[in-house]
């Protein structure tokens, strides 16, 4: 079901934990399943120094944190706006499908954090992730995987 490597990320979180002072933060969740991601993020020379993360939520979730985390340090801001929650599901190896759109708000969260950053410098958002899904979760069947790619906002 799970891939090595998510297996690894899930039993060995990387840059698990808070940054007391960082430069931007971003949260994300999903309702469904209850998942919960909480990204900090460092910034020096418009390029990510440290990204540390805290989440609640199953192992798929917690691999997802991780795999980003890592695919995240040391690029430009520009450059951690191209992780995608595809590329971390490939870069882990792949995800299950039920997993892929629950768990997978890792690179969204990241997002969140560098246009957090960006605000706090009175620069526009690089993100355009913020969007309403038009719909809740509420009417979908207990069990079955949401039915939309969009991530749930906090």
């Amino acid at each position: 079901m799970y891939s090595d490597k998510v297996m690894d990320h899930f039993m060995h979180p990387r840059n698990v934990g808070e940054i007391a002072d960082a430069d931007g933060i971003g949260e994300m969740g999903n309702p469904v399943c209850g998942d919960m991601m909480t990204f900090y993020i460092k910034v020096e020379n418009n390029r990510l120094t440290d990204v540390k993360f805290k989440t609640f939520g199953c192992g798929a979730a917690i691999a997802v944190s991780s795999m980003t985390s890592e695919m995240a340090i040391g690029k430009t801001l520009e450059e951690a706006m191209l992780i995608t929650p595809q590329s971390v599901a490939d870069e882990l190896g792949g995800l299950p499908k039920v997993k892929f759109h629950c768990s997978n708000l890792g690179a969204d969260a990241l997002h969140q954090a560098i246009d957090d950053y960006r605000k706090k410098k009175g620069l526009p958002p690089l993100s355009s992730s913020e969007h309403d899904h038009g719909h809740d979760h509420d009417d979908e069947a207990e069990g079955e995987a949401p039915s939309c790619d969009a991530p749930c906002k906090v």
